[in-house]
């Protein structure tokens, strides 16, 4: 899984892209540093352990996706590469203090063609947030978090 990730993205989180090393755009997964992704079973781990610092988990994804299964305590906000979906996620996180835990995740398809972390993360990044994790799900929500027997819920 990480080697994975180091094949996607190349030095300094440049992606390869028509014959050469790029910065990925902003609408991109591949756009969030490496070091604020979160690997499902540390989150998994994070939600089992008593005590442990609870996130705030916002699912940046499809409603449809969402009320098939997501991670209990979850809340939706809607498809961030949709401006109604950013305007969610902005309403829904103004009032919190900068240093909140956030966890946003999606997982509607292989990280690197997914249309709504990066303008999440971004989003949240530029709002002044500075404890913002993406849940990295390298396939999808099924295969990387249903499909490990992780914590989940269905419907809403």
């Amino acid at each position: 899984m990480i080697a994975a990730l180091a094949i996607l993205l190349g030095p300094q989180g440049k992606v390869w892209a028509a014959g050469q090393w790029a910065s990925p755009s902003p609408e991109s997964a591949l756009s969030i540093p490496k070091a604020q992704l979160m690997q499902p079973e540390e989150l998994n781990h994070l939600l089992i352990t008593r005590g442990a610092q609870k996130p705030l988990l916002l699912d940046v994804g499809f409603r449809m996706l969402f009320d098939e299964s997501h991670i209990p305590g979850s809340e939706f906000v809607g498809p961030a590469a949709r401006s109604d979906g950013l305007s969610a996620l902005r309403d829904r996180v103004q009032p919190l203090k900068r240093s909140t835990f956030i966890v946003i995740y999606c997982g509607c398809c292989p990280w690197s063609h997914c249309p709504n972390m990066g303008p999440a993360y971004h989003l949240l990044q530029s709002m002044g947030f500075t404890h913002v994790k993406a849940l990295y799900l390298p396939e999808n929500f099924e295969v990387d978090w249903i499909d490990k027997g992780y914590l989940t819920e269905r419907g809403q």
